[in-house]
């Protein structure tokens, strides 16, 4: 079926008359607000938002909690979710305005969510755990197609492909090598994992969290030693540290630069551990 270009058009076209409406509705409010129909309107949206703005705080104070206690609250994770959902765009704006990078806050965003998976003590067997890497580590000139199988992979040792193949045959878990979000998105709905330890850049990471968050996902970003999408590598260390925490429930203590020093708490007590079958 072709594509075509009016369905585009016409929904910008729909968002625009949209928009106009909100805003002409808005000045009519304002305008005869004294009208007893209107209070009534202007109430039921000024409560709504008031409602929102207090979910968005719940959420966030769930967050702040959890990381300054070092302790997982389960009652308040869905809304720690939602609230970051809703204000990371706004806080991508606001870097934007302020210079800062937005890799940088992207990195502060992986990091602080990352503290959020290991405070819950998920615990899956080997065959539910996924290490999800990127096609850019192998290395440029190998000939051979790792994203579409890795036992391609012909362990010369010249790629951490070599070494993340050791790591995952020693623990028994899935890796698997993609070469986008639609790949890794298919990746994950056929091989329906409980966890996954992801290894990508700044934005991947960012948006591969948000788009399963339903998962317990440990990112850890790659090094462009050569800039982006070209011969990357990896903290196998983290990254073997990220599967025994997966598997065995241990936690090792890193060093999160995004938050500072109120991360610097030592291990979850026993009774915080959580098995996922």
């Amino acid at each position: 079926m072709p594509i075509r270009k009016r369905l585009f058009i016409g929904l910008m076209i729909a968002s625009l008359f949209a928009l106009i409406g909100i805003a002409s509705l808005g000045w009519y409010l304002v305008k005869y607000q004294n009208y007893p129909w209107n209070k009534v309107v202007i109430g039921i949206l000024g409560l709504t938002f008031l409602i929102l703005v207090g979910l968005i705080a719940f959420g966030i104070g769930g967050m702040v909690i959890s990381i300054w206690q070092d302790r997982a609250i389960p009652s308040m994770y869905r809304w720690t979710r939602m609230a970051v959902n809703i204000l990371f765009p706004l806080a991508q704006v606001i870097a934007h305005l302020f210079g800062i990078p937005i890799d940088r806050l992207r990195s502060s965003f992986i990091e602080v969510s990352n503290q959020l998976v290991r405070l819950r003590q998920v615990v899956v067997t080997p065959d539910k755990l996924m290490i999800l890497g990127p096609h850019c580590l192998q290395k440029t000139t190998c000939p051979y197609k790792i994203f579409l199988d890795i036992k391609n992979c012909k362990r010369c040792g010249q790629c951490p492909i070599h070494d993340l193949r050791n790591l995952a045959d020693k623990y028994q878990v899935n890796l698997t090598i993609v070469s986008g979000g639609t790949w890794a998105r298919k990746a994950i709905m056929d091989s329906r994992p409980r966890a996954i330890i992801a290894v990508a850049c700044e934005r991947d990471l960012t948006s591969g969290i948000q788009d399963i968050e339903h998962l317990p996902v440990l990112g850890i970003l790659n090094d462009r030693p050569e800039g982006p999408c070209c011969n990357t590598r990896v903290d196998l260390v983290r990254v073997e540290q990220s599967i025994r925490y997966f598997l065995y429930g241990e936690r090792t203590h890193w060093i999160n630069d995004a938050i500072g020093s109120i991360l610097d708490k030592s291990t979850l007590p026993k009774d915080q551990h959580v098995e996922v079958s």
